[in-house]
């Protein structure tokens, strides 16, 4: 079987024979960038039909086509988990999407708190983060992002079936762990550089559904919290075991 060295995301269907359109950006890429041309091949994804192995049909530096030949892997759904952040500085939330991309969460989620230092963020960028990073570590499926919402608005609207780990920068030091709970629906929650307001934490603390742990014996910056809690996560109630 060929290996294809390349992955790409395509926003179409999958199958055996499909012909599938590149936008610009991808046929730069692919052409100009990778220097590739036809009758090379490359593995394509879409969130939905899996892995295919397909082979360019068409090149050109405006476009191109790519028909797919084989299936090669089935579509791997990552656990039911989202990951609630707040927004910090530019490079930091792209890392915390990447690395959420790559350690497998369903949706990400930056959210407005009452320290939050920014009040923007640009979806469309950071949804192409979680794309590159699904592409370079080799997952069939690329999560969410969502746009920036208040956390105030998204805890009134929340499933009281989805559970959320609450990361308490205020618990450092301490025993508090996930304990004896059970998968399912969850959502991990990290707070700004600023940390949580006492009147954030202290609705967090009265939610039946939401489980307060600490990250260790050090206060950890958002964006290392973000990986910490996710290996955390993952290691008892994900994919990981």
């Amino acid at each position: 079987m060929v290996e294809a060295k390349i992955r790409l995301y395509v926003d179409h269907p999958l199958a055996v024979g499909q012909s599938i359109p590149l936008e610009r950006d991808q046929a730069h890429y692919l052409f100009g960038v990778m220097r590739q041309g036809e009758g090379a091949y490359v593995a394509l994804f879409n969130s939905r039909d899996g892995e295919f192995l397909a082979e360019v049909t068409q090149a050109s530096k405006r476009g191109g086509t790519l028909t797919c030949r084989e299936k090669t892997r089935d579509l791997q759904m990552p656990p039911d988990l989202w990951l609630l952040f707040a927004p910090i500085k530019k490079t930091r939330t792209d890392f915390m999407v990447e690395k959420a991309a790559e350690m497998g969460a369903m949706r990400i989620c930056p959210v407005s708190t009452d320290f939050t230092n920014s009040e923007r963020i640009r979806q469309d960028r950071l949804q192409a983060h979680a794309v590159e990073a699904a592409e370079q570590c080799g997952g069939t499926y690329v999560p969410e992002v969502a746009d920036l919402v208040k956390l105030d608005k998204l805890l009134a609207d929340w499933d009281p079936e989805r559970q959320i780990m609450f990361c308490d920068e205020a618990l450092v030091g301490g025993a508090e762990v996930l304990g004896a709970v059970k998968g399912g629906k969850w959502a991990i929650l990290i707070g700004p550089e600023g940390g949580f307001s006492d009147k954030e934490r202290k609705r967090l603390h009265a939610l039946p559904y939401a489980h307060a742990v600490s990250l260790g014996p050090r206060i950890l910056r958002a964006d290392t919290a973000a990986v910490a809690a996710l290996t955390v996560w993952q290691q008892q109630l994900g994919d990981w075991g």
